[in-house]
This record gives C-alpha cells, structure tokens and sequence, in this order.
C-alpha cells in the first residue's frame, strides 16, 4: 500500500511542503495518501535551478550517464512490487498491467542506458564542393539542448514519464516534470530513485501541481524543450503558448484495426480483444475502429463476442481482473454517455454498455453512424466498434478520415497490401499482423494530424533534447 505522505521533489531534494494533493483508491474512493503540491514559486525555483544545472549536466561523461541510468533500472527492479501495486491503486490499473507498466518502465531506462554510451556523436563533412570551399573541412557533433520541461499523463505515470525521464539523463538534459495529479505516487518513487544518484544539484525536479501553476513550463524561457503527452485541446494550447522553445506532442488517437479476408482469425481475435480492452482501454493506441472484410465479418464477430465474454471486471488487484476502473467515475459517465448517443442514432449495442461507480463493461459495437461522437472522437474507455469492408483502397480512406494518426494495425498475408498501406495510411505507425496497440521502448512512436508530432522512443527523444554543433576547420595553404 500507498505511504501516509508523500514529497514532492525540488532540485534533487524531498521537500514536505504541504499535504495538499490527496490522492484516492481509483477502485474504492478512498483516499490512501497525500502528497506534496507545489505553487508557481516551487515551479520557478525549479527552472532556475535547472538552468543552473545545465552546464554541469552536459559535462556529464557517457560512462557517469549510464552509470545513473543502471542505478536506476537495479532500483525499479527491487521495488517492483511496489511500484506494480502503486499503479494498481492510484490508477485502478489491473495489477497484470501494472506489472507489464513496470517491466516497461525497466525496459526504457535499459534503452536508455545503451544509448548514453552510444549517442550519435556527429559527422565530418567534406566541404570543398566548390573551388572557394577548397581546404575547408566540416564537422558535427549533438550537445543538449538544456533545461527540459515534461508534462506527464495518469494512463502510463511510469513509462510515459520514463521516455521524457531517461533520454534526458542519456541526453544530459537537466528537466522538471509535472506529473497527472490522479497518479503521482509512482513519479515520488522515482524522484526518490533519482535522488539517490549522482545528478547534480538541480538536474532534476518532480513536481504535482495544479495547471494554472505549470504554466511556467510552457511560457518559461530558461526552458528550451516542453515534452507534453495528454488531449490533443490541452496540448495544442500549449504549443500556442510555448514562444521559441521546442514542442514534442504525443496526443489523443482512434485507433483503427483492420482485419482481412486472409486473417487468421483466431489470432486476430484475440489480439484485437486485448487491444481494444486491456488498460482499461485507457491507450490512445487503444483499438477503437475495427475494419473487418464483409467474408469473414459475421465469423468475426460472433468468436469477438465470445472472447469479450471470458473478461473479468473488478477489482484491479485481482489477478485475474482484465477491466478496471477508469481515473474518474466522471470519465465513466462521459464513455456511457457516448456509447447511449450512438445508439439513439442508430448504432447496435452488441455488448456492455454498462456502468457501476468508475467501471464501465467491455462494449462492442457496430452500425456506429459517422456522426456519433465515438466515430469522431477519442473514447479512452472500454469501447470498440465493428465496421465491415470490401474494397482495401477504400478502408485505407476510412482509416484516413479521422482527424487523429498514430499507428494502424492490420491482419492481412498480402505483401502488396502491406506496401500499400505504408505508402497511403496518415499515422505514425503501420503494425503489420498485430494491433495498433503494440508499441516496443526503443522504437519511434509519435503521430501526425491531431495526434501531435515529434517522437518519443529513446533514440528520438535524445535527437529532440539534443542539437547539432557545427566545427569547421580551415586548412591555410602553404605560401
């Protein structure tokens, strides 16, 4: 369980300012600790001393970054239980998830870890292109960009807040980082990680407050990259505010899954069943649009109804529990409330559709007009909807339409379908025999459209906190 009190963290350091971030059991309701929250003066003692910290950061050699990064990774691992069972209460994560949360947040630190030794470190450029350039020679190198600001959402509060986290340190980025007020324990558990390490003074600060608080990471100066995930009308604002310093966005999505007449459908099955319902669907690469060939759409439907079946609800500390409780009860009415609108327009309830407190059941859809909310927004609940295809061009168009694009899945056997795909699909990610919900730590991950833009996956996030440094030599000629 959850600590009485938690700090939050100022310049490396534990500060108990206040008891006034209470956090709740997003099963139970009950508040089960509080933590400390910071005003707009903590938030600018934190920049400055980020700012401060920067020269010593990007002194860091590579060795002394990895060296951090892998006391961290032999931290998670003997406190992953814990931090497992801090994600199952604060985030009414079902504990399977939050276990699989915690082996990603290692898995990330561990990227990064290889990526501190091995950043690309530059090029040499042949510059006598033209006579006038003749003697000339050219060369790169990547140093920080500098203080870092990261605003970190309550559906990952390890991992999402770990690809801003450890690229920054493998980067030599000093950061502050807010993180979701419904999930911050796990963020304190790593700022005491943190502060165990040897970061200099002021590398880094984690601190929970309110938006109007935050506002200094956005419009700060002395920050030089705001790393935001969360809604796309949040998001956007930000940028809108951020002046000169470097924006990444990793925002909303409607994930679309298309399965084809050559799919295996057991396989495809289950894996759509996980990836329109695990978390919660609480992903925005959760599946939300399921495409699936007019042949085998019937067969399809009829072994997803089965399997939706065979879902626990409940208490996420069960072990066998597969659906738990969204952040908020509101949440939960707002995902009712869109599932009971599609269906006074039209739509065909095939499944749930139900709610108790902050739980809503596994609810599967279909004839869903394009007009319903659930076919224009991002649901980030338990809901998913059938729409049957017959032409592969034009369920690329579909997939197309939606104003958000971050990855696509598709189940088909046809290598033409699958360049086809790649060539014209507007997202982010192409998942070939999976579900768009499948994402590796080291890979590029981000979107186009409403869905944001920039790159998390370590290799990226260090590309953005880093910034090329041109060198070039004269070669004086002989008199």
């Amino acid at each position: 369980m959850p600590k009485d009190a938690y700090p939050y963290y100022l310049a490396n350091e534990a500060i108990f300012a206040n008891r006034d971030l209470v956090v709740t059991d997003k099963y139970t309701g009950e508040a089960v600790s509080v933590v400390a929250k910071a005003d707009p003066k903590a938030l600018d003692q934190a920049i400055q001393a980020a700012a401060d910290a920067a020269p010593a950061m990007a002194q860091l050699a590579p060795y002394e970054r990895q060296h951090i990064l892998e006391h961290c990774i032999q931290r998670f691992e003997a406190r992953a239980d814990e931090l497992a069972m801090l994600l199952c209460v604060e985030a009414g994560k079902p504990i399977t998830d939050a276990r699989g949360e915690v082996t990603r947040l290692i898995d990330t630190f561990r990227v990064a870890s290889a990526e501190a030794i091995n950043i690309d470190v530059g090029d040499t450029l042949e510059l006598a292109t033209t006579a006038r350039a003749h003697g000339y020679r050219g060369f790169t190198r990547r140093v920080p960009v500098g203080p870092c600001s990261f605003i970190a959402p309550f559906n990952f509060p390890l991992n999402l807040a770990a690809h801003k986290i450890a690229p920054a340190i493998a980067a030599g980025c000093p950061f502050v980082l807010k993180p979701a007020s419904n999930t911050p324990l796990s963020a304190m558990v790593i700022g005491e990680i943190l502060a165990e390490t040897s970061l200099p003074k002021g590398a880094f600060s984690i601190l929970p407050c309110d938006r109007d608080a935050a506002d200094l990471l956005t419009t700060d100066e002395r920050i030089k990259l705001l790393s935001f995930t969360g809604s796309p009308e949040v998001g956007w604002q930000l940028k809108s505010q951020a002046g000169k310093k470097k924006v990444v966005l990793e925002l909303g999505g409607d994930a679309a899954c298309i399965v084809d007449s050559d799919a295996d459908l057991v396989e495809a099955v289950n894996r759509v069943s996980f990836g329109s319902f695990y978390q919660s669907g609480q992903s925005c690469i959760s599946v939300q649009r399921i495409y699936v060939h007019t042949t085998i759409y019937q067969r399809f439907k009829e072994r997803l109804l089965d399997k939706i079946q065979t879902l626990e609800v409940g208490d996420p500390r069960d072990a066998d529990t597969n659906i738990g409780p969204l952040i908020t009860e509101k949440e939960a009415k707002r995902v009712q409330a869109w599932v009971q609108e599609a269906v006074n327009q039209g739509a065909t309830l095939l499944c749930g559709g139900e709610r108790n407190g902050a739980i809503v059941t596994p609810t599967l859809l279909e004839h869903v007009p394009a007009s319903a909310t659930l076919m224009q927004e991002e649901v980030f609940g338990p809901v998913a909807m059938l729409i049957p295809f017959e032409d592969f061009d034009q369920v690329l168009e579909a997939v197309n339409s939606s104003r958000y694009g971050l990855q696509t899945g598709i189940f088909t056997r046809d290598l033409y379908k699958v360049q086809q795909a790649w060539d014209r699909l507007n997202v982010g990610g192409v998942i070939i025999g999976d579900v768009p919900s499948w994402r590796v730590d080291s890979m590029p991950y981000g979107g186009v459209k409403d869905s944001g833009f920039g790159r998390e996956g370590v290799r990226w996030a260090i590309k953005d906190m880093t910034e090329e440094r041109l060198l070039v030599v004269r070669t004086i000629p002989d008199r």
